[in-house]
């Protein structure tokens, strides 16, 4: 700890440029992880709120869950056997306000079920981010395809697909409104293991997820960033780190001879590791929280408490491994030969 600290002391700037750069890295890689997080609820909520379960489509459709029509007769079987499971259904619509205004939001319905909204015919329900475009409880709201007219009954919070609000209607309207009787989806929440339904193909509640437009490729490309960047930061410090020892041989020698171990020397990169990484952490969480309470409203992001220790630690692992694989020549070194190097 002693000769860490002074190490550190002495050559100030070079570790305070490298602080400098993981602190970049990291408040860089806390941004892009929140906007992940938001870009996911923002497109997916709607399903990543439910239960753990199994999602039922058509084996025709091709993973498609908008071209998905599930026999009335497979549908009331499975209804009648799994007393939990629910019907839905969802289509990507149009809304006009009294002013003519047309606003987009994905339409949804279901049968009875505790996991979703009830509402009567001629009523909506729709996700609170409506409420901030000036829409109001009591507003009227035509569709093109609906003879009648829908009373907003109120507004639901963090309910969107595929990047729109989501709007709850009577499973009776959204049969008038796309001329289908049958329902496109089922879902049984509580299940881990999905059963064998013949014409019916399962998918787990991550599985289902891949399969709304978007979905995949959007979150595939933030993610492959995120693990881009925690590379970069592990390959910062074993280079680093590697150059340090190099200019340090004749150093290592002369401790070595005077019987400092191999282990100890380890121990002296894995605590300006720690300081380093810990310091530069530290004000990158800070400001990364910050900047989620003064982002603008308008923007998805989202960065949990539990995401932010799990990025750290992994920050922090990559960063042991790539000092430690930095530090092997440091184990095959002979003292005499160190010193001989460091003459030179």
């Amino acid at each position: 700890m002693h000769l860490a600290w002074k190490e550190m002391k002495k050559n100030k700037m070079r570790f305070l440029i490298l602080g400098s750069i993981v602190f970049l890295i990291s408040l860089l890689t806390f941004i892009i992880s929140g906007l992940a997080n938001g870009l996911s609820q923002d497109n997916a909520a709607l399903i990543k709120d439910l239960p753990d379960g199994q999602f039922y489509m058509n084996a025709d459709a091709d993973e498609t869950y908008n071209l998905s029509r599930i026999d009335r007769s497979i549908l009331d079987k499975f209804l009648n056997e799994q007393k939990d499971a629910a019907a839905l259904s969802i289509q990507m619509g149009f809304l006009n306000d009294s002013h003519g205004k047309q606003r987009s939001v994905a339409f949804f319905n279901s049968t009875n079920s505790p996991l979703f909204p009830k509402v009567k015919t001629g009523e909506i329900l729709l996700d609170r981010s409506m409420e901030d475009q000036g829409i109001k409880v009591g507003d009227v709201l035509t569709n093109h395809q609906f003879s009648g007219e829908f009373v907003v009954k109120g507004f639901i919070d963090q309910k969107k697909f595929s990047h729109a609000p989501v709007a709850f209607i009577h499973i009776d309207n959204y049969k008038e409104m796309y001329r289908a009787d049958e329902m496109q989806l089922i879902f049984l929440p509580g299940m881990d293991q999905a059963q064998e339904v013949e014409g019916l193909q399962s998918f787990s509640k991550n599985q289902f997820l891949d399969t709304i437009p978007s979905y995949n490729a959007e979150q595939l490309s933030l993610q492959m960033i995120i693990w881009f960047l925690v590379v970069i930061s592990g390959m910062l410090f074993a280079i680093f780190f590697y150059m340090m020892n190099v200019q340090k041989m004749g150093l290592y020698g002369i401790l070595k001879a005077i019987g400092l171990k191999t282990i100890d020397l380890y121990k002296m990169m894995w605590t300006q590791l720690l300081f380093i990484t810990v310091t530069s952490l530290g004000l990158s969480v800070a400001l990364s929280r910050a900047f989620s309470m003064i982002a603008p409203k308008g923007m998805p992001f989202s960065l949990p408490l539990e995401t932010t220790i799990q990025l750290s630690a992994l920050f922090l692992l990559i960063g042991f491994i790539g000092v430690t694989l930095s530090g092997i020549q440091i184990k095959k070194v002979e003292p005499l030969q160190a010193i001989q190097q460091g003459e030179i």
